[in-house]
């Protein structure tokens, strides 16, 4: 082949074009004129342009296409005797007199088509005449393009079924051997374009072979458009001669885009049937060819095929398609021993993806499947390669997208094997992945055994797997990580007792090796997984379970170290608030998270009606000191007015010490002044009356529960104190703290009108 640069292409095809629309133009005035030798000679000059060889394939087309467009009329002619005066037969004898061969061919062809057209000769005779002759051009692309115009003008003369050129029996035959043939001389004519050139220009070579692949590939859609050819033709000659030209011709290109013809252009159900011979042909392909991609159609157009309908699942069975398909891989991966984990892990993902859309109810498949992926990569190294990180989170995602439910992937005993390959930044990927599928789905994981698969298979969320990792954890991520997890723990239940106390002896196991900035996230699920199963047992036959049983409120908090309030565990209880001041005292530095940990454990601790008189005392001591201490007086003010409460609670036995809750009303009254005082000291002007009102409904509240300390003239002056303040010039006005002094007006007005006992309670009111 003579390679030129692109001007100089262009200039010989213009050349081309320009020699065509010559001898065209006398030869359409020879047709008018039904000169039948002047247009065979003017029809011969033009076709003699095909005969450079100074054009690229595209170049090449472009020519070809304009003498096509001529032919067709030039058929024209041929056919109507009355004009020429010439037998069909005769003409077909005497278009073979052309002085160069290929215009002589070109012409034959064309001649041919009328030939058949006219039945004055057996179709196949003459169709066997036409594809024997056109090995008389071996010029590959001048060959592939009078092979392609033969296939052209001869596709509707086919012996088809019902073909009305159908003749003696066998004629489909005929017809398959006509394409087959006209196939591997093509495929011979394309393969050999390789070596058409130097070493150096091997690439410029390859991309034009690759731009005439259709013209070959057109012989195998034309074969499956004859109706004749039934399972058993393709099964016993079409598609054993097809392969063998593909794996004999050894060409990596050729093999790849023949393969992947065969599997798209043939039926479905054919592919079935003759699954082990198409398998077979993959480990002989050459090393370098694609064969993932190639097995990874077949495997989604068989999906598609199952998918349609489910008459046809009973054929997969019989014809054993995933034990064939597993073993060809298999074969496959083995022969090409250069093939990178990429590639196997996808030939793996497409044959779990074929398992679950043909044979879902088999675990045992997709175990196997996974299995296999693991021996592929035992003895490497963690992943490194991005895309088959990528390959493998769709291997694993797969079983958790068709069935919906986590638990089913618990029972797969290769899962966890597979998530123990990954490196430590994808196996948090996975990880998420899976919770992301429990909870989406609503998932509840009810034994203890699976829990335990399932926080090994999560692992790299409940730990550092990387002694690295910790340093490069982005904080948003992380959170949003351990998020997840809290939120996988509250959906672990069994109604069983004792199983529900193994599970979370499970958690506990796993998420105390967490560390320290995991355990605030994953903690408090668990402790509320606990209180509800203390709870249940409380409640079960009216008391607690004895210990000789093996699920009870006291191995509960034993377990977490935490307030068994409704059980009488009091040493352990009081162990918990313990360990709640020492955490408060020596790790909460931040003054807003001391606020917030300080009126959790006043809440905690108002419930509590477990601890004696000596325990409790040293607990709400501890409390209001702490109160007192907090480091804004405003806080300071609300932490001791909630801690009111811890002296009376509203329960039948519960504590009710009057004096103590006037002395922490007391105290927050002087801290809510004292905070006026600074206020008006550093800002010229005090501040909102807010404290003040909130201590007013606080006194509100202990007055209407009855607390004999809290009478009407404290809250009247109290009343007084708020309304001086606001009159005051130097207060500064507040929309919210006003509205919320009135609608606390409205309420003791509201209840002054009700009547009864608790109206004359707040009669001596005056507001």
């Amino acid at each position: 082949m003579i390679l030129a640069g692109i001007e100089d292409e262009d200039k010989w095809l213009a050349e081309g074009i320009a020699g065509i629309q010559h001898n065209a133009f006398y030869m359409h005035r020879a047709l008018d004129s039904n000169n039948l030798r002047d247009a065979l000679k003017c029809s011969a000059l033009m076709l003699s342009e095909l005969r450079t060889s100074k054009l690229s394939p595209h170049k090449y087309y472009d020519l070809y296409m304009r003498a096509f467009d001529e032919l067709r009329k030039l058929e024209i002619f041929f056919k109507d005797e009355s004009r020429h005066g010439v037998s069909i037969v005769d003409l077909y004898e005497l278009v073979q007199h052309a002085g160069n061969i290929l215009p002589r061919l070109y012409l034959l062809c064309t001649v041919g088509s009328v030939y058949i057209k006219s039945k004055e000769a057996p179709a196949k005779d003459v169709l066997k005449d036409l594809v024997e002759m056109c090995r008389g051009v071996q010029h590959p692309i001048r060959g592939l393009f009078l092979r392609s115009y033969l296939a052209q003008v001869s596709r509707d003369k086919l012996l088809d079924l019902g073909s009305k050129y159908e003749g003696a029996e066998d004629t489909v035959m005929d017809a398959v051997e006509f394409v087959l043939q006209n196939f591997t001389e093509m495929n011979k004519l394309w393969v050999r374009m390789q070596h058409q050139g130097p070493v150096w220009v091997k690439e410029k070579l390859e991309k034009e072979r690759s731009e005439l692949r259709d013209l070959v590939g057109k012989n195998l859609h034309v074969l499956s458009q004859i109706e004749g050819v039934d399972l058993e033709i393709y099964r016993d000659t079409v598609l054993p001669r097809v392969l063998e030209q593909v794996v004999n011709c050894k060409d990596e290109l050729a093999q790849y885009y023949f393969m992947d013809c065969i599997i798209q252009v043939f039926p479905d159900e054919y592919h079935l049937q003759t699954l082990e011979t198409l398998l077979g042909a993959c480990p002989q392909l050459q090393p370098t060819v694609d064969v993932k991609t190639v097995l990874s159609r077949l495997m989604a157009r068989l999906s598609n095929y199952a998918a349609s309908s489910a008459d046809v699942l009973p054929e997969f069975l019989q014809v054993e398609a995933f034990a064939k398909l597993s073993s060809a891989i298999g074969k496959v991966i083995e022969a090409q021993v250069d093939m990178p984990i990429v590639g196997a892990v996808a030939l793996y993902v497409s044959l779990l993806t074929f398992t679950l859309h043909v044979h879902p109810e088999r675990l045992d498949y997709v175990d196997q499947v996974l299995g296999a992926c693991v021996k592929k990569l035992s003895g490497k190294p963690k992943l490194e390669d991005i895309r088959a990180k990528k390959q493998f989170v769709a291997l694993l995602s797969a079983p958790l997208e068709k069935y919906n439910d986590i638990v089913t992937a618990l029972t797969l005993s290769n899962y966890p094997h597979v998530m123990d390959c990954l490196d430590y930044e994808t196996n948090k990927i996975m990880a998420m992945v899976i919770i992301q599928s429990a909870m989406k789905n609503n998932t509840c994981i009810s034994t203890a055994d699976k829990v335990e698969v399932l926080f090994e298979l999560i692992k790299g969320l409940i730990k550092d797997l990387d002694e690295t990792a910790t340093d490069e954890l982005d904080e948003e991520d992380f959170k949003e990580e351990q998020n997840s997890v809290a939120c996988l723990i509250h959906m672990l239940y069994n109604d069983d007792s004792e199983e529900m106390l193994k599970i979370i002896c499970v958690v506990r196991k796993h998420i105390m090796a967490g560390g320290s900035q995991r355990l605030p996230f994953t903690v408090p699920p668990l402790i509320f997984s606990a209180l509800r199963l203390v709870r249940k047992l409380q409640d079960q036959d009216g008391n607690v379970v004895g210990e000789e049983e093996p699920a009870t409120p006291k191995k509960v908090f034993q377990l977490l170290n935490e307030a068994a309030n409704d059980c009488d565990l009091e040493p352990v209880a009081y162990e918990f608030f313990t360990q709640a001041f020492i955490l408060y005292e020596e790790e909460v530095a931040d003054s807003k998270a001391q606020v917030t940990a300080l009126h959790l454990i006043i809440g905690a601790l108002q419930r509590m009606n477990v601890f004696g008189v000596e325990n409790r005392d040293t607990l709400t001591h501890k409390a209001t000191g702490h109160s007192a201490k907090l480091l804004k007086k405003p806080d300071q003010c609300r932490a001791v007015y909630a801690c009111s409460h811890l002296f009376w609670v509203d329960d039948q036995d519960g504590i009710k010490d009057g004096e103590r809750v006037l002395l922490c009303l007391k105290r927050a009254l002087r801290i809510a002044n004292a905070a006026q005082q600074i206020a008006n000291a550093t800002r010229g002007c005090s501040g909102p009356v807010t404290l003040f009102v909130e201590i007013l409904n606080k006194y509100l509240y202990f007055f209407e529960k009855g607390n004999p300390q809290i009478t009407s003239a404290a809250i009247q002056g109290l009343i007084e104190l708020i309304t001086n303040e606001m009159q005051s010039d130097s207060t500064t006005p507040d929309p919210a703290s006003d509205a919320f002094f009135a609608s606390t007006i409205r309420y003791i007005q509201f209840q002054k009108q009700k009547g009864g006992v608790m109206g004359e309670k707040f009669g001596p009111i005056k507001v």
